[in-house]
């Protein structure tokens, strides 16, 4: 679909990737709702871009971000929470609070935005995932799972939507504040962090090309395709490269 005055809402719009996703589809055009928690850096990001903010945490906001946005004709889901550690040590308040914000915002968010894109016979809405998501990470089991729960959301929605488009980008490793937040830095020397502007530009082409799936980068597609037709090598390798 074409971007040019299209109203697009994105959440986590306040840094990282959905910061750039507000610059990308600002300069294609796009008229831009951006949700987040943190209001000083919305504003910032808002005062680039031309964007009306909302601030609010997504987790419980969910409703009133909905009604607040208005007819929204493209959804990028892109808030996320992360946790890293053994699972004998993640608090039960933190199983919780990447649940909500990972995967029951995102359906919930959808649920009260598509029926509006179905009445006008048009839309798009993009879920940032994770390769996390498709392969599954050591220590980051929870993450993982509420990054697979929005592939497999995605794919059920494509099945029952004829005019709206779904997608699913999955990136890796990317320089973002994200790392730090979920309270372990990013200390490995490979896969290299890619910038967020080029999960930005893969969020964009989503939506103009309606592309099912994008990898970021695309190799990533290698190990997820890997796991599905060979589990058994995937786990082996995966076990002594991490």
């Amino acid at each position: 679909m074409r971007l040019s005055g299209a109203r697009v809402l994105i959440t986590g719009a306040s840094s990282g990737i959905g910061a750039a996703t507000a610059r990308e589809m600002a300069r294609a055009g796009a008229r831009l709702v951006l949700a987040g928690r943190d209001r000083q850096r919305l504003d910032a990001v808002a005062a680039e871009t031309g964007g009306r903010v909302i601030a609010g945490d997504l987790a419980w906001d969910v409703a009133r971000l909905a009604s607040r946005a208005g007819p929204v004709d493209v959804l990028v889901s892109n808030a996320g929470a992360g946790w890293a550690g053994p699972l004998t040590r993640m608090p039960g308040k933190a199983v919780d609070r990447l649940a909500a914000v990972n995967l029951t915002a995102p359906i919930q968010l959808t649920r009260l935005l598509l029926p509006g894109m179905v009445e006008r016979g048009g839309g798009h809405v993009v879920f940032v995932s994770s390769i996390a998501g498709a392969v599954g990470v050591r220590e980051e089991a929870v993450y993982s799972a509420t990054k697979a729960g929005l592939i497999v959301f995605a794919e059920g929605l494509r099945h029952e939507l004829r005019d709206v488009g779904v997608s699913v980008v999955l990136p890796g490793v990317v320089d973002t504040p994200f790392f730090v937040r979920r309270g372990r830095p990013y200390a490995r020397r490979w896969p290299r962090p890619v910038p967020p502007e080029r999960v930005a530009r893969a969020v964009v082409a989503a939506v103009e090309r309606d592309r099912a799936e994008c990898y970021v980068p695309c190799w990533l597609r290698l190990p997820s395709r890997l796991r599905g037709v060979a589990p058994g090598v995937f786990r082996s390798l995966s076990g002594r490269f991490g």
